[in-house]
């Protein structure tokens, strides 16, 4: 039995024992228990997230949002960290995908800097949101709300978005500034990461060629291609990875990580000695996205949505992740109990900050013959 009443309870209470109803606090928790109380939600809801990308509490374990969304709807949330990377991801549910069958998640988050939120939406292999049950959505931040591939916010809610830059461990290494010196830096050979999302690790090597990410053609892909490719073949990289080079970069086993931003500030309360920028050159900006895949629980993601569009529950998720704010009204939320964080131009960037950072070109994502070259790449 859950902690939600149904409609049916908090009725049957009010006609049975209207006398409590003077007890300070009852009434208006039983009438919040009345209007969260919904016949139309499930009974579980499955969430396929990336790690590191939700508050956690240290000494328990639990996750106080998740905790609290179930207390407060009455649905057992079934948390899954397991996206390490897109193309590793999305290998596993497009036979399910393609054929029309569940892949048994109700949520899943996928980067649009990936070809893969274009491809799910355009090939239907998605539920469309309930908006009826996302008031919220009127929090989201404008220049997030028309992406070209899903323009009226019919089947995607940004989760949050990050910048792509330069991590190093400053026990192991002088500062890091540039990609120049990340792959060209002979006492970094063997220690180095770059990132498996083609657009993250090609964007930020175009820019460090003087090229434009936002507008890639043949010459400067290859360029950039060729590039990387060099500086794994002679040993300057040692692996191609998704968010698991997290704690082999804290640990000191990895020296300099082409990284993600929130990734880097978490780990800072448990290593001090790590740092992250953007490349003198210029970095990556990208938004991880919620969908609902084919067979999803559309009603009940959408009021999980419509919950964490909430500036409060918005503020206590920000407080841990560190990653890009999609939800206005957060910071001002956040400032009330953790003033540093609200102050973190990681989580609000600045305009200057902004202009550091570039998108990658969208075209790009889709081109078979520059898909099929990364990953000869990463599968070398």
């Amino acid at each position: 039995m859950t902690e939600t009443l149904t409609r049916e309870e908090a009725l049957r209470r009010l006609l049975v024992g209207g006398a409590a109803l003077t007890i300070p606090g009852l009434a208006p928790a039983l009438a919040k228990a009345m209007a969260e109380a919904d016949p139309n939600l499930g009974k579980t809801l499955t969430v396929s997230n990336w790690p590191l990308y939700i508050d956690v509490n240290e000494k328990t374990g639990k996750r106080p949002t998740i905790e609290l969304f179930q207390k407060r709807y009455g649905v057992k949330v079934k948390y899954l960290e397991d996206i390490n990377d897109n193309a590793t991801f999305f290998g596993k549910i497009q036979a399910q995908l393609r054929r029309g069958q569940s892949i048994g998640r109700d949520i899943i988050v996928m980067t649009d800097n990936s070809p893969y939120p274009a491809l799910i939406i355009a090939n239907r292999w998605c539920e469309k949101l309930v908006k009826s049950k996302i008031p919220n959505v009127k929090n989201l931040q404008p220049a997030l709300r028309s992406p070209g591939w899903d323009p009226k916010l019919e089947y995607h809610l940004p989760w949050q978005s990050g910048m792509t830059g330069i991590a190093y461990n400053a026990q192991k290494t002088k500062p890091i500034t540039s990609i120049d010196q990340l792959l060209g830096d002979t006492k970094l050979r063997g220690k180095v990461t770059m990132l498996t999302e083609m657009a993250d690790s090609i964007g930020s090597v175009m820019l460090a060629n003087g090229d434009n990410p936002a507008k890639v053609t043949d010459a400067t892909f290859n360029a950039a291609l060729k590039r990387i490719e060099k500086a794994f073949k002679g040993g300057q990289i040692r692996k191609f990875t998704g968010n698991d080079y997290a704690q082999p970069l804290s640990k000191g086993t990895y020296w300099a990580s082409l990284s993600w931003s929130g990734d880097i500030v978490q780990l800072q309360s448990s290593n001090p000695h790590l740092r992250w920028g953007i490349p003198k050159q210029g970095g990556m900006i990208w938004t991880d996205q919620m969908l609902i895949p084919a067979k999803g629980d559309a009603y009940t993601a959408s009021v999980f949505m419509n919950y964490v569009y909430d500036p409060a529950i918005q503020a206590k998720i920000e407080a841990y992740v560190n990653y890009v704010c999609p939800v206005l009204g957060t910071k001002q939320a956040l400032a009330k109990f953790d003033p540093a964080a609200a102050k973190n131009p990681l989580i609000f960037p600045t305009a200057a900050t902004l202009k550091q950072v570039n998108l990658f070109d969208s075209k790009a994502l889709f081109n078979a013959d520059y898909k099929e070259k990364w990953q000869r790449l990463l599968g070398a």
